[in-house]
């Protein structure tokens, strides 16, 4: 039987919570644009302003959101072992998926330009 390395926690967080609560959070930001695009009269410019919004999303999701989510969470398992245990990160797991679902409830409940501030909205 083959031994394989051990699995770190960081990794198994980062692929089963925090990746996946990135993309919802690219979808929401996906559903954001696709509303706010409805605005724009020409067809041409409604499709390359949606290209062009849904990648510069992707690309803060992939290169921002994600590593800063992330090295919160490694700050959090370094000061959590030294100081009360695993408590921190489990908090802040749970507000992250406590504030994915808020703004899914509100985009799929109230529309999305609830999650706009009001100068953004019609």
């Amino acid at each position: 039987m083959k031994n394989f390395p051990p699995v770190k926690k960081t990794n198994v967080v980062r692929h089963y919570f925090i990746l996946p609560c990135c993309l919802l959070l690219l979808n929401v930001c996906n559903s954001l644009v696709s509303y706010k695009a409805g605005m724009i009269g020409d067809p041409i410019f409604r499709v390359i302003a949606i290209i062009f919004f849904v990648l510069v999303g992707s690309s803060l999701v992939a290169f921002v959101f994600a590593p800063a989510i992330e090295g919160l969470v490694r700050s959090l398992y370094r000061t959590s072992e030294k100081g009360a245990g695993g408590l921190g990160r489990v908090a802040f797991l749970i507000l992250l998926g406590i504030g994915v679902f808020f703004l899914y409830y509100q985009l799929y409940i109230h529309g999305p330009e609830s999650l706009l501030p009001t100068l953004l909205r019609n």
